[in-house]
């Protein structure tokens, strides 16, 4: 009888405390988020309580991030101070249509930047050449280096790289390396990589590390996914290309021969400046080492050869999504064509209704993604977009596998004086608007968008188009997992 007692009396204590889970969920979940994530991790924590609370709690919860915020928040008003007498765009820019100008309005609102000039030295499209390219800019450095990317590894291809951080070392150059600790560990060599570095004389830190015995600990589904180098000031590089072999060193990806295909920009000019702050603000972040923040002189504008652009950093650190606000800006501003080049392409529900709305206003807008996506959870979200988008009028360009497009860029009416562009490290998903560290590169004026138009075209090349028929004959099991994953995809 007792037993029975007891027994009833924990039933009692569960069931009050799955309906308290339950209770609070509903009143604390849902805010400062968007409906959809609210929406799937309500859906998680009403299901399955005492699993999807421990979830949100480590992955879901703001409140885990308020180091990181107090951080941003203090380097944003240094940016602020540094830059408080640089108008938002170049006094010498004439012409300038105001929808760019509120444009880039926004985005020195949202983040501190202003809009700079840039001198372009380059598209690099070609994976080995690129690497070869950053390591002779490394060769040229005087006074120190700066390298910040998700996925470090030290292997063949790389090598080129890591030798010319080595002669800069030994010429007295300082050499700062930050790379992602959950983004790099998986690849071989990860475990040797800090006695390598530490071996050539670079000093180095782990972006975002999660090492709880050494009292390391943030939420497991941060990363930091920039991608740069900045040589003394002066020359830069910026873009989607990790520095690892383009077969990512994976046994099954060498087997079937997928290879990744990226972009950098190469870059001198005010802007490095700018390149210059995010990466001290990252370097603080995980050193505690205040680097001196400088701004370059502004030169004179050469009206027919500037490229004006502007530096959009954002992440966690940032409670207002500039990257998604400014891809929607440019979304909105294409009055003919537009193009998305993405390898995750899994919009919010602000994105879709843009890119939709395009469409409807009679913009052609073309959609590059790979035809077979490297990660499965991810290619299925993304594919649940599909239908829509088609019957929208989206033209869906498949690059064709085994290849990876991950290049990540917008182009809005590069034809036309008032075109608009952004490349970087951003994907269009859910996952780079709300939880990855990424920085871009918005282009108003000059002749990186062109180029990267003609890289459009190659790409195109490569690519067959996805038609609505095709996609209406696809099976209700291919149905299924898509929207499961949709649903995933949300979890933020």
């Amino acid at each position: 009888m007792n037993i029975n007692i007891e027994l009833g009396q924990w039933q009692t204590i569960g069931l009050i405390i799955d309906y308290s889970i339950k209770l609070v969920a509903i009143g604390f979940v849902p805010e400062n988020r968007r409906p959809s994530s609210s929406n799937a991790w309500l859906l998680v924590i009403l299901a399955l309580p005492y699993l999807g609370l421990p979830l949100f709690l480590s992955m879901g919860s703001p409140y885990i991030n308020q180091r990181r915020h107090r951080v941003q928040e203090a380097a944003t008003q240094q940016i602020i101070n540094v830059h408080k007498n640089v108008p938002d765009y170049p006094e010498g820019v004439v012409n300038l249509n105001p929808e760019l100008a509120s444009v880039i309005k926004l985005n020195r609102t949202l983040t501190a930047m202003p809009a700079v000039t840039g001198t372009n030295h380059g598209v690099h499209s070609n994976y080995e050449e690129t690497i070869a390219a950053m390591a002779q800019a490394v060769d040229k450095a005087k006074h120190y280096v700066h390298v910040e990317i998700y996925i470090v590894a030290w292997d063949n291809t790389t090598d080129v790289f890591f030798r010319a951080l080595a002669r800069a070392v030994q010429r007295g150059v300082k050499v700062r390396l930050l790379l992602d600790h959950i983004g790099s560990r998986k690849y071989p060599g990860f475990h040797k990589l800090g006695h390598r570095l530490d071996a050539i004389g670079v000093e180095w830190y782990l972006m975002l590390p999660l090492l709880p015995l050494r009292w390391r600990w943030r939420r497991p589904d941060l990363r930091n996914h920039r991608k740069m180098l900045i040589i003394d000031g002066e020359r830069g590089f910026l873009g989607s290309l990790n520095m690892i072999d383009s077969s990512y060193l994976m046994p099954k990806n060498i087997r079937e021969g997928r290879h990744w295909v990226d972009v950098m920009v190469e870059l001198s000019g005010p802007v490095i400046a700018s390149m210059n702050t995010i990466f001290a603000v990252d370097w603080l972040m995980e050193s505690d080492e205040l680097l001196e923040i400088v701004d370059q002189a502004h030169p004179e504008i050469d009206h027919d050869q500037v490229n004006v652009v502007q530096l959009v950093p954002s992440g966690p650190g940032y409670s207002t999504e500039p990257n998604l606000r400014m891809f929607n800006s440019i979304i909105h501003h294409a009055k003919e064509r537009l193009v998305m080049c993405s390898p995750y392409f899994i919009p919010d529900e602000s994105m879709l209704e843009a890119v939709t709305s395009a469409c409807y206003r009679g913009v052609r807008v073309e959609l590059l993604v790979s035809e077979q996506a490297d990660q499965f959870a991810v290619g299925h979200a993304q594919s649940s977009y599909y239908q829509a988008l088609l019957e929208a009028g989206v033209h869906i360009y498949l690059y064709k596998a085994p290849y990876v497009l991950h290049s990540k860029y917008v182009l809005a009416d590069p034809d036309s004086p008032d075109a608009v562009g952004a490349v970087g490290s951003s994907n269009m998903d859910m996952r780079s608007f709300g939880l990855n560290y990424e920085v871009s590169l918005m282009i108003t004026r000059g002749n990186i968008i062109a180029q990267l138009d003609d890289l459009t075209n190659e790409y195109l090349r490569n690519s067959t188009e996805l038609t609505l028929d095709e996609w209406n004959n696809r099976s209700y099991a291919r149905r299924y997992v898509d929207n499961i994953m949709r649903l995933t995809s949300a979890l933020q």
